[in-house]
């Protein structure tokens, strides 16, 4: 048996509601994510969306953790697109092996059962 530890979170950003948010970036306007420019934007890693009952949502990675992440919360064809309003936390881990990147998230998704994640999802038989 393969055994995988997890590096500890280097951030994870909570839904804070704030009506008087004027920033351009809608997962902070409209999601209430406002400590998201906290995320370094040159950085790779994985990230993961949780509910208000730190149930596993979506597991990803990207090259560009800060755009990425961003792009779930206004991209059209996001995986979360019909979900965005169910995230209440993100977990981002920085990572900068590219191998590194797809252990972990196949790894996350199949372990923690995370629930939109329909590729590399091994877990759903």
């Amino acid at each position: 048996m393969i055994n995988i530890e997890l590096p500890q979170a280097d951030y994870i950003l909570t839904r804070k509601r704030n009506p008087e948010d004027t920033s351009e970036a809608a997962i902070a306007r409209e999601y209430g994510f406002t400590d998201y420019h906290k995320i370094p934007r040159d950085k790779a890693g994985v990230f993961m969306f949780y509910d208000a009952q730190d149930r596993l949502l979506f597991v990803g990675k990207a090259r560009k953790l800060r755009m990425r992440i961003r792009k779930h919360f206004e991209d059209n064809v996001s995986d979360i697109k019909n979900h965005r309003d169910d995230v209440h936390k993100i977990v981002v881990l920085v990572v900068d092996s590219p191998m590194e990147r797809d252990i972990y998230e196949t790894y996350i998704i199949n372990t923690l059962e995370a629930k939109y994640n329909t590729e590399k999802a091994f877990f759903r038989s």
